[in-house]
């Protein structure tokens, strides 16, 4: 093979490399979050920190919030990702609850906002009970 074939290969594969989504940080490289939660009811309202890879923070179940983080993060996928637009929704409206999440993940940057108005929104939600509390539906 001639050194132009080579260098053509390996200018292939970087191409191809190089449009591959970004791969997240190893873990434990800057995993905190804070979380705020908002008309959830008594005992569930606050502000929490949760850091993971150890886990850590003021979240009331530090360990089981990092596995359900750790169960929904996968390559390529954004893990707070909001409902993609016109997504058909059921009409089920799960209650005033709301939560705010910022911080990073997996090396990326978070800032989402979560809500229970429809069928979508409470999914969403309940995918990542217990970061967010567990209201049922």
């Amino acid at each position: 093979m001639s050194l132009f074939a080579v260098r053509g290969a390996l200018g292939a594969v970087a191409a191809v490399l190089g449009s591959l989504p970004a791969l997240p940080a190893a873990a434990g490289q800057g995993d905190h979050l804070t979380v705020t939660v908002r008309h959830a009811g008594a005992g569930r309202d606050g502000t929490y920190e949760l850091s993971c890879h150890p886990g850590a923070g003021s979240h009331p179940d530090v360990s089981a919030a990092c596995e359900a983080l750790d169960r929904n993060t996968r390559w390529g996928h954004d893990t707070f990702a909001p409902v993609a637009p016109g997504t058909a929704c059921t009409m089920l409206y799960g209650g005033p609850a709301t939560a705010h999440v910022t911080g990073t993940w997996a090396g990326r940057p978070v800032d989402a906002d979560y809500d229970r108005s429809n069928g979508c929104e409470i999914g969403r939600w309940n995918q990542l009970v217990p970061l967010l509390p567990d209201l049922g539906g």
